[in-house]
């Protein structure tokens, strides 16, 4: 992709506050959901990075794996989750978001003065095109074969938790089990029944 060097940097400084503005909403917003959201707004602004690297292949799977698999799971798991229960206040939150802010903080500080003292070699290198598909097949499937199956492995975990947290079972005194729309299941768990409903 070949564009004016003007509109190159215009798209990098929008998609660069989207990518901040999205990131800070995803951490300081209380609404889970609209944190979900905002992160997959993030991901698709990342996509878009790539492509102004000439990284189409990489901003497919990104848009791919992190917006069309990983954020719709983590939208899932939230949607799932049963949310009747109030949240307890924890002790101590205001020591830890300080102690929270400080380390955050830090690691900003490290990443400029790594960007500040790198000497960055612009244009970077040419784009190959077409057999960049190819080279990246070669690499996870050679170099990176290991990174590539645990990262598989993740997304399993990801997704077995995601239906551990979906999961409704109720547990509930032999008392109660009198009324008819709570079944018995035979790890002596007593689940509500709720197909009537």
């Amino acid at each position: 992709m070949n564009i004016a060097s003007s509109t190159e940097q215009a798209c990098f400084i929008i998609l660069s506050i989207v990518i901040i503005s999205g990131s800070l909403g995803v951490v300081l917003l209380n609404n889970i959901v609209y944190s979900a959201f905002l992160l997959g707004g993030v991901f698709l602004s990342v996509a878009g990075l790539y492509l102004l690297l000439n990284a189409s292949f990489v901003a497919a799977a990104q848009v791919l794996v992190y917006v069309g698999a990983v954020n719709v799971l983590i939208l899932f798991a939230i949607m799932l989750v049963n949310k009747k229960e109030d949240l307890k206040p924890i002790k101590g939150l205001k020591v830890r978001k300080f102690f929270s802010g400080i380390v955050c903080g830090g690691l900003l500080l490290l990443l400029l003065r790594v960007d500040l003292n790198t000497e960055w070699s612009t244009p970077g290198p040419k784009a190959i095109g077409e057999e960049a598909t190819i080279r990246i097949g070669e690499h996870l499937f050679t170099d990176y074969l290991l990174p590539f199956e645990l990262a598989s492995v993740l997304l399993l975990m990801a997704m077995i938790g995601a239906i551990v947290l979906a999961r409704r079972d109720i547990v509930i005194d032999e008392t109660d089990t009198e009324d008819k729309n709570i079944i018995r299941d035979s790890s002596d768990i007593y689940l509500i029944d709720q197909s009537n409903k």
